[in-house]
C-alpha cells in the first residue's frame, strides 16, 4: 500500500502522458473529426439516446436470458420477474422515443408518466418480494449463470450509480427519466441476484437467515422505488405548475 500511495504521482503523470499520446495519434485524430463522433462528444442528447439504446438492447438480452431459464426449468421466479424487465423495457421504448424532443412541457408529462409507471411496476415487485418471503425461496441461477448475472448485477448498480449523479448536471426530464430506470433496473437484478447467492451458498442451512436478509433487502428496494417514483411525480407537477404560471 505505500509503495502504491508513494507511486500515485508517477502514475498520474504517466496517465497523462498517455492521454496526451492518444488523443493526438493522427488515426485517433482522423476518427474523432467524423460528424457521427463529434455529435456524440458536443451533444449529449444525442449520446444519452446512445446509451439509452444499448442498455435497451441489454434489457432485452437479459429478458431473454430470463425467459429462457424461466421455460426450461420451470421457474416461476424467472418468469416474473422477465415480465418486470419487459414493463421496463416498454418504459425505456418510450422515453427513447422522445429523446430528442425541445418541448419541455412534453419532457416533464413523460417524466411524471414514467413516475406513475414505477410506482405501478413496484406493486408487482411488492408481490414477488412478498411470495418469496412467504414461501421462503428465491431465484436459482443454474451452473455458471450465477457469475455472469453477479457481474451484470454489480456492473449496473455501479453505473446506474455513476449515471444518476451525473444526470444532475443537465436539465432534461427524459434524460433524468431514463438514468432512474436504469438504477431501478440495477437494484432488481441485484435483489434477485442475492436471493440466488443465499440459495446456492448457504441460505438452505438457517432458512429464517435467508427470510431475514430478503425481507430486508426487498423492503428497501421496494420504498426506494417508491421515494423515485413519488419524487419524479412531485417534480414534474411542481414545474408543470411553474410554465404554466409563466404562460
Amino acid at each position: 500500500m505505500l509503495v502504491s500511495v508513494a507511486g500515485l504521482p508517477h502514475l498520474k503523470g504517466l496517465y497523462g502522458n498517455a492521454k496526451r499520446y492518444f488523443t493526438g495519434h493522427p488515426l485517433v485524430r482522423r476518427f474523432r473529426s467524423s460528424s457521427i463522433v463529434k455529435r456524440y462528444l458536443t451533444d449529449f442528447r444525442f449520446r444519452a439516446g446512445v446509451f439509452l439504446g444499448i442498455n435497451f438492447f441489454i434489457n432485452l438480452l437479459y429478458i431473454v436470458i430470463k425467459l429462457i431459464s424461466g421455460i426450461y426449468y420451470k421457474s416461476a421466479w424467472f418468469i416474473s420477474l422477465a415480465v418486470y424487465y419487459i414493463l421496463l423495457a416498454l418504459v425505456r421504448l418510450m422515453l427513447l422515443h422522445r429523446m430528442n424532443t425541445r418541448d419541455e412541457t412534453m419532457e416533464l408529462r413523460r417524466y411524471r408518466l414514467c413516475g406513475i409507471m414505477l410506482l405501478l411496476m413496484n406493486q408487482a415487485l411488492v408481490g414477488i418480494v412478498v411470495f418469496m418471503v412467504h414461501q421462503n425461496r428465491g431465484f436459482n441461477y443454474p451452473g455458471a449463470l450465477i457469475y455472469a448475472m453477479a457481474f451484470y448485477s454489480f456492473f449496473a448498480v455501479i453505473q446506474a450509480t455513476i449515471n444518476v449523479t451525473k444526470s444532475r448536471r443537465h436539465e432534461s426530464p427524459v434524460f433524468s427519466a431514463a438514468k432512474a430506470i436504469d438504477f431501478v433496473a440495477a437494484l432488481v437484478s441485484l435483489l434477485s441476484l442475492t436471493t440466488a447467492m443465499l440459495a446456492r451458498f448457504g441460505g438452505d442451512d438457517d432458512p429464517m437467515f435467508r427470510q431475514v436478509i430478503t425481507t430486508s433487502e426487498g423492503g428497501v428496494i421496494c420504498v426506494i422505488i417508491i421515494l423515485i417514483a413519488i419524487y419524479m411525480i412531485v417534480r414534474a407537477n411542481r414545474e408543470l405548475k411553474r410554465i404554466t404560471r409563466k404562460t
